[in-house]
């Protein structure tokens, strides 16, 4: 079990960052997003994704630092300043549940020392989203991009064409070019 944390977030300036962070977490794998500053809008956009694309995904809102006290589980936290993804990976697959943490401005100390694992994606400037979507990659070794989320709606893989089906709705197969 993966939940992701997304610590710092501001919702007047950070909405469309947080909601890649979980649209992200929950396409790449994650279990649920917790995110520390509750936001009615973000909580809605997910929990709609999550009703139309299907899965188990929740997200929930809490302070972060009670989280990282409850947690029951090995932490995780992404920065550019951790050891490489690839020197700790296989030992973090080991553990059972993790916990992602993903900043969205200048992260804390503590946090650093509460963490099992800061981990880079990279030793260089880059999207917090981006190194969820690695990290995640990284953790199930591809398998969740053959995840059936078992959704009412569905992509129709094409090479030229953007086609999904709505299986909810049979009257309602549409082709969007």
């Amino acid at each position: 079990m993966i939940t992701v944390l997304r610590i710092g977030h501001r919702p007047q300036r950070d909405k469309r960052i947080t909601t890649h962070v979980c649209l992200v977490a929950r396409a790449f794998g994650a279990d649920a997003v917790i995110v520390d500053t509750p936001d009615s809008t973000l909580k809605e956009t997910v929990e709609d994704v999550v009703k139309e694309w299907g899965g188990d995904f929740s997200i929930t809102f809490q302070p972060w630092k009670r989280v990282l006290k409850s947690w029951k589980g090995k932490i995780v936290h992404l920065t550019m300043y951790g050891l490489p993804i690839e020197d700790k990976i296989a030992e973090i697959r080991e553990n059972d549940p993790i916990l992602v943490v993903v900043g969205a401005e200048k992260v804390p100390p503590q946090l650093y020392e509460a963490a099992d694992f800061n981990i880079s994606i990279t030793s260089q400037p880059h999207s917090e989203v981006a190194a969820l979507a690695v990290f995640l990659d990284r953790c199930f070794q591809g398998a969740q991009l053959r995840k059936d989320f078992g959704g009412s709606l569905k992509i129709v893989p094409s090479e030229r064409k953007k086609l999904f089906r709505d299986i909810a709705n049979q009257n309602r197969k549409a082709k969007i070019i």
